[in-house]
């Protein structure tokens, strides 16, 4: 398996605390059956900064630590950017580092709204040649609240990930219910964990692709571990199509 959303980089975001704690991480992405992570540190998200090279730096140290202690196991780089104004003039400077050098960016929304300059800032990044892909949707207030603001996003061209927690349970019944609904709205593309820590935040990625195997069939297992990995190769993803379903069939969230 590839995780592609992760705070396994040590000290420099609310993840990993030290290096013996990113080792122990990594060791459980071993066990869980992860053979690659990207590493995804926040980056202007009120409280961390972590621009494009010092994360590359800090990839490149993990991965020598990783291999002096014979942990098999790939750190690719990548970034958790909060949108935010300056983004644009981010991009244009090279502070934003998109994932694993591909034309994929992530993007984090706060947590409780979307902002109104959202689908004109998503727009503008797709222009640069980039696909936005909005991650954790599903523990988004006010997407929660009106799923069309989702709908009209991924329409447009952007992609989303959903967080393996969220579709375990582990963030409360509602939010799962509300995981389970974008999946079958087609409104959502990848999985990941998003780990943090083994005792708050832990992967739980094999537990998420479980659930979607019940409860949507192998086709969809592998349709998610397949867009990770065209992800990582910077190649062109299985974008669902929403617009070809009607939306009284998107179990009412509508």
């Amino acid at each position: 398996m590839i995780d592609i959303h992760s705070h396994i980089l040590p000290g420099i975001d609310d993840g990993a605390a030290t290096p013996a704690e990113a080792i122990q991480i990594a060791k459980a992405a071993v066990e869980e059956g992860i053979t690659s992570i990207i590493a995804t540190p926040h980056h202007q998200n009120g409280k961390y900064i972590n621009s494009k090279q010092s994360i590359l730096e800090n990839v490149e140290e993990l991965n020598v630590l990783l291999r002096n202690e014979n942990i098999p196991l790939s750190i690719l780089p990548g970034q958790e950017t909060r949108i935010h104004g300056d983004l644009l003039n981010e991009l244009e400077t090279d502070v934003i580092l998109p994932l694993n050098h591909t034309n994929y960016v992530f993007i984090e929304l706060p947590s409780g709204h979307v902002p109104r300059y959202t689908e004109q800032l998503l727009f503008d990044i797709q222009l640069k040649g980039l696909t936005p892909i909005i991650v954790h949707p599903e523990r988004n207030a006010e997407i929660i609240e009106n799923p069309d603001l989702l709908y009209k996003l991924v329409s447009k061209g952007s992609l989303t990930q959903i967080t393996s927690s969220s579709i375990t349970g582990h963030f409360g019944k509602n939010i799962k219910k509300f995981t389970l609904q974008l999946i079958e709205a087609q409104l959502t593309h990848f999985l990941a964990s998003d780990v943090h820590s083994l005792k708050n935040r832990p992967f739980r990625l094999a537990d998420g692709y479980g659930v979607l195997n019940r409860e949507f069939g192998s086709k969809a297992v592998y349709l998610f571990k397949e867009n990770t990995e065209l992800l990582v190769k910077d190649m062109a993803v299985y974008k669902m199509d929403p617009t070809r379903i009607k939306k009284k069939k998107f179990l009412g969230i509508f």
